[in-house]
């Protein structure tokens, strides 16, 4: 049963260069045409997902910021109505920080969401305009003032280790984000992504990557900071005060259940895996013809499901207990993992273990996902 619901809006008004999710530009948008699709995918969810209520809904894209905030509301009101909310939910809607999208902040407030997720990316306009962003660093501080002034919660994202980025540069742009009172911040290193069109620019020689030395100087830094001023990273990208940790992308890294609707959403429930029609038009098609947006519904065998989950699990700092998942899902637990892998990586101060829990170490995180290939164990990876 779903704790937690994502709902996928997939459009933008352009394509950012290192973006490689599910996010299109589209002309014009028939609102009514979305409004009874994205119903009709969330009262499907709720037949075969329901009967628990929701902790968490996350507005993810694409740009949701961009949606009516009487489509917003009106969602919303359908999941309550479908599931109930847990006393307390964490509704959040990720927002870009242009004048358009900030207009709608104390609309968005009014229909019920209560946390922002604000994708400021740099406080620097070279790195913006790099980056293929919209706005500039003034229209993002202004636009994270609307934010913390009309939402209960307010985190921004901003990206890091950009070409040639210095230590001294990264330090004022960290020491300034801090300085913004905010109870999270999402810290992303620049990743350059298959099929992005960063890709293709590293390819021709458009630019060159941050060398792998200097990015793990800098993301020491970041967690050097952060801690010092009361954010601590409790996953490998993100920093929360005690308590403000995002309780969705929590449901995600501890392995929980959780439905996903509109275009190119996944899903997981009840050892299911479930993924949407990609593009929007197949994702509309889909629905019209089946009520739902489903292309696929697949039976996790348990040592995918537990591959799946160490591979979250240990991206927190809070790491993953062994006995916990393996009784939760009827593996051995001492079959999860390489233990005389793990035992190495302790020795060399890469990860950790007490008692039945492990987890990586701030020295291990910068190299986590070599790390997972290492430790856990062969036949659950292949699984």
């Amino acid at each position: 049963m779903a704790r937690a619901l994502y709902i996928h809006w997939p459009f933008c008004l352009a394509k950012c260069p290192y973006c490689d999710f599910n996010s299109h530009v589209r002309e014009s948008v028939e609102v009514d045409a979305w409004q009874s699709a994205l119903l009709a995918d969330l009262r499907h969810e709720a037949e075969v997902a329901g009967g628990e209520p929701l902790h968490s809904i996350f507005f993810g894209g694409g740009t949701p910021s961009l949606m009516p905030p009487a489509l917003v509301e009106t969602l919303l009101a359908e999941a309550e109505k479908l599931w109930g909310f847990a006393p307390g939910i964490e509704l959040t809607l990720e927002a870009n920080p242009s004048s358009v999208e900030a207009a709608n902040f104390a609309a968005l407030a009014t229909a019920g969401v209560n946390r922002v997720s604000l994708g400021l990316q740099s406080l620097d306009d070279s790195a913006l305009t790099f980056l293929g962003r919209l706005h500039n660093a003034a229209e993002g501080l202004k636009a994270l003032d609307t934010a913390q002034a009309v939402f209960d919660r307010v985190s921004f994202d901003l990206i890091y280790a950009l070409p040639d980025q210095t230590e001294s540069h990264w330090r004022d742009q960290l020491s300034r984000a801090l300085g913004f009172g905010t109870g999270h911040l999402s810290l992303y290193q620049l990743t350059i992504e298959p099929g992005t069109r960063f890709a293709t620019d590293v390819r021709r020689g458009g630019f060159t990557p941050l060398d792998d030395d200097r990015a793990a100087d800098l993301f020491a830094l970041t967690r050097e900071l952060t801690e010092a001023a009361g954010l601590p990273p409790y996953e490998i990208s993100n920093h929360a005060r005690p308590g403000e940790e995002s309780r969705h992308n929590l449901t995600y890294w501890r392995y929980e259940d959780y439905a996903g609707i509109g275009p190119g959403a996944h899903g997981r429930r009840g050892g299911l895996a479930t993924l949407r029609h990609k593009k929007p038009e197949n994702w509309l098609d889909a629905v019209a013809r089946n009520g739902h947006g489903l292309k696929e519904e697949r039976a996790l065998v348990r040592g995918e499901q537990a591959s799946e989950a160490l591979l979250m699990g240990l991206r927190l700092a809070e790491g993953v207990d062994l006995e916990m998942l393996g009784n939760r899902l009827s593996v051995d637990p001492g079959a999860l993992i390489d233990h005389a892998k793990l035992s190495h990586y302790a020795d060399l101060g890469l990860a950790w273990k007490n008692g039945s829990r492990i987890g990586m170490t701030p020295d291990g995180m910068p190299l986590l996902d070599a790390l997972l290939a290492e430790i856990v164990a062969d036949e659950l990876v292949s699984a």
